[in-house]
């Protein structure tokens, strides 16, 4: 697995992400990936609070449906990115069991938002009565995710193996 992950690093993508200088490189990733991850945890976040009462008494929440496309397009540059920047320094991120962590976190808040929206916002009743008693905890589980991904990428940083070798 290590002889993998260091052939990743001999890319020429990957060598062109750890040395560039450019702001396209590394930065500019790393800065597309945090807007993007903020897209996602906020949208949720705005979904999620309104599913737990922390909306207008009488506001219908159907039209948050319409956050989706947002959130999918972050899902979708997150993991460009997210890609980018892991082939930087494969051969650290793929030891740094807080990566994992950060991706199952994402991949369980990806499949709340799916069941979200298939099981409440899909419901033609959704705005005609009380929410069914599943979105409460659908959106604690989704704040719950988002929070410990974010907590986790930031870490990834600090955890070793380091990125960069040190």
């Amino acid at each position: 697995m290590v002889d993998f992950l260091l052939s990743i690093e001999e890319l020429e993508f990957a060598a062109w992400m750890r040395e560039s200088s450019s702001l396209f490189a590394f930065p500019g990733f790393l800065w597309v990936h945090t807007l993007a991850m903020s897209v996602i945890a906020g949208s949720s976040a705005i979904i999620s609070f309104a599913l737990l009462g922390v909306w207008p008494k009488g506001t219908p929440i159907k039209p948050l449906e319409k956050f989706y496309p947002i959130l999918w397009s972050g899902v979708a540059v997150s993991a460009i990115t997210g890609v980018g920047i892991f082939v930087k320094d494969a051969s650290s991120y793929g030891r740094n069991w807080d990566f994992y962590l950060k991706l199952v976190f994402v991949l369980i808040g990806v499949w709340l938002l799916v069941l979200i929206r298939n099981r409440i916002f899909r419901n033609p009743q959704v705005d005609n009565g009380p929410l069914p008693s599943q979105a409460k905890l659908l959106a604690w589980g989704s704040l719950l995710c988002w929070f410990v991904a974010i907590v986790a990428g930031r870490l990834i940083a600090y955890l070793n193996p380091l990125p960069g070798g040190f």
